[in-house]
């Protein structure tokens, strides 16, 4: 099978190389002053070139550009969760029998650190919510779905969200539960085997929504403030949120 040559070994043959020419000129040439001498040592230099070039500046120009992509897709975010997201959170949590649970996880203040935001996402993000499809309103929740679809089939047409997995994967089961509830009849006489089923489909989706709310809103608290003191402000998941500032 092949291989892909590491970067390590990649440098190390560089620098082997441009040694070996090293070694080679001056072995050659004695006389420093010769056109041979200045034209081998031109040569040695041509892979040292490449390793400082091709390498090391280049991948600090594809680090930057990535940043400016991550930028360009937080907007996405945004506007996804400013769209659909946040409504979609209220309506499934209706639907966990262990709100209470996940509430103490979503309940994010200006003292959170990176490595907060982070273990409270790692909680939250999996597919193990208890949901009770009788416990909230499944025909809203497939009438909201219903309206956001061309919304949401949009967004995972957009390329660059393929650098963003985890916000995709969260697309995908949104996308999904749609579909499952689009596809039967009668919402109210379901079998408990598909019952149970289509509980799975809500915590799969419930789940990765609220990773990935963390995950912007922790964009939010790095780099705008202000949308993070709304976000606070607006918290579906805390009773005393208002988006009035309090005095």
């Amino acid at each position: 099978m092949k291989r892909t040559l590491s970067i390590g070994w990649l440098v190390t043959l560089l620098l082997a190389v441009a040694a070996l020419f090293f070694l080679l000129d001056f072995a050659l040439y004695r006389d420093a002053r010769s056109l041979g001498f200045y034209t081998l040592l031109d040569i040695a230099f041509i892979p040292i070139n490449v390793l400082v070039v091709g390498l090391f500046i280049n991948r600090l120009i594809a680090a930057r550009e990535r940043e400016e992509l991550l930028h360009k897709m937080n907007m996405v975010v945004g506007a996804f969760f400013s769209q659909a997201g946040d409504d979609l959170m209220a309506r499934l949590s209706a639907f966990d029998t262990d709100v209470e649970h996940d509430r103490a996880h979503m309940l994010f203040t200006a003292e959170w650190t990176p490595a907060d935001f982070q273990s409270h996402r790692l909680a939250v993000s999996g597919e193990d919510h208890p949901m009770d499809l009788g416990a909230g309103d499944i025909a809203g929740l497939h009438t909201a779905l219903d309206e956001q679809r061309t919304f949401v089939l949009g967004l995972l047409q957009n390329g660059n969200l393929l650098e963003h997995a985890s916000f995709t994967d969260m697309l995908w089961a949104v996308s999904h539960l749609s579909e499952e509830l689009s596809a039967r009849g009668d919402l109210k006489d379901l079998s408990t085997p598909d019952r149970r089923h289509l509980e799975l489909d809500l915590a799969r989706a419930y789940g990765r929504l609220l990773g990935e709310w963390l995950l912007y809103v922790r964009h939010l608290k790095a780099d705008y403030p202000y949308l993070f003191s709304f976000a606070v402000r607006t918290n579906p998941f805390d009773a005393k949120a208002r988006p009035e500032v309090a005095g």
